[in-house]
């Protein structure tokens, strides 16, 4: 059995790649960040062999948000399609992706979620899939809907999905989110501005693919996932709810 060095040198992302963990605009994140310098645990066998996450982790159909409790969720039906590619290119297979998201109106199936749109009773909120030999994933679901969420006056978070990637073992996750091109929300958005390099926020965009839309059903939508690098997806420093 071939184990990963834990101590083996990566590509380093650019600076302003990802977002700090504290920042004031994101009023939340003043309770949540790290108040004393990060410690590298070290990985043993167990940690980087185990548990092994891959195709037997999804069933059919755990990639459609759309068929739930025997009915069709209401809203902008939409592909959403890409790859996981590593600091090189290089596709990254077996990944776990998992998402999760507001329905259409907004509203999270969140016992805490407050705001008054309806519920859809058929519509997940949640999915996950992983990706083939060619780092290849998608998901059927639909567009969600802006929402507001009392970080500040008259505050809106943006219409977004978030992604949260697994590897082979738990100690390897990742969480990013992804937006809609052209969102009149961005501005005001604190954690999609948290991220200080314009260039690196734009890769959390995702673009419209019309060779994935499908006739009279559904718009294509694509978002590549870049690991590392120069390209690096832009990450959070810890998984979050909002």
């Amino acid at each position: 059995m071939t184990v990963t060095d834990p101590q083996a040198p990566y590509r380093q992302d650019p600076p302003g790649t990802h977002p700090p963990y504290d920042l004031p605009g994101y009023r939340s994140s003043a309770l949540r960040h790290p108040k004393r310098p990060l410690l590298l645990l070290p990985q043993r066998l167990t940690e980087v062999t185990g548990p092994l996450l891959g195709a037997d982790a999804v069933a059919e159909g755990d990639n459609d948000l759309t068929q739930w409790n025997g009915g069709e969720a209401i809203g902008q039906r939409i592909v959403v399609h890409g790859r996981v590619l590593d600091s090189g290119g290089k596709p990254v297979p077996d990944t776990l992706l998992e998402v999760w998201q507001a329905n259409a109106g907004g509203r999270y199936r969140h016992a805490i979620d407050r705001w008054p749109s309806r519920l859809d009773p058929h519509f997940a909120g949640v999915g996950r899939t992983v990706t083939d030999a060619q780092g290849n994933y998608q998901f059927t679901t639909i567009r969600p809907g802006a929402y507001p969420w009392r970080n500040h006056d008259n505050a809106w978070r943006p219409a977004h999905i978030h992604f949260s990637l697994f590897g082979q073992a738990f100690t390897q996750r990742l969480v990013t989110q992804m937006y809609f091109a052209d969102d009149p929300l961005f501005f005001q958005d604190p954690i999609f501005n948290s991220v200080p390099d314009v260039k690196a926020r734009q890769r959390m965009v995702a673009s419209y693919d019309h060779d994935a839309t499908v006739p009279e059903w559904a718009l294509g939508v694509k978002f590549d996932i870049v690991l590392r690098g120069k390209e690096a997806t832009p990450f959070e420093s810890e998984p979050d709810d909002d």
